[in-house]
């Protein structure tokens, strides 16, 4: 697997769209750092890290649902990639759905959403747009 960002973000898409209750992954810090951004943010109802017997770590993320039964998750899409990184500066963040999405950013402070940059002034990677 060369992304496995884009691995998590494909996970989730697909099991939201096949109205799974829980995903499962492999953990990575930045994993687990997108999953609280995305619990935080309102698209899952919590992120946990589990210890199996075999010192295998893995990432739980359940899944949202609304009163309709659709996903919070209507949209993800990953922007930054291996081969093509995207880079923003202050000026020039994203608006993701007219401002109702989210944009998680890598930046000098770590990860966070279009909207804490913007507050703080920052620029850095695009990760991934949610809506």
């Amino acid at each position: 697997m060369t992304d496995p960002i884009a691995d998590m973000l494909t996970r989730i898409r697909n099991a939201s769209l096949s109205k799974k209750k829980e995903v499962l992954l492999p953990f990575s810090r930045i994993k687990f750092a997108i999953g609280e951004i995305l619990h935080k943010g309102g698209y899952l109802n919590g992120v946990e890290r589990q210890q199996t017997d075999d010192r295998e770590r893995e990432l739980l993320l359940k899944l949202k649902y609304d009163q309709d039964k659709k996903p919070s998750v209507r949209g993800i899409r990953r922007v930054s990639k291996p081969g093509c990184r995207i880079y923003v500066t202050k000026d020039k963040l994203p608006i993701v759905v007219s401002g109702y999405g989210l944009a998680i950013l890598s930046t000098s402070k770590g990860l966070m959403t279009n909207k804490e940059a913007k507050r703080q002034g920052l620029g850095g990677e695009v990760i991934c747009e949610v809506w």
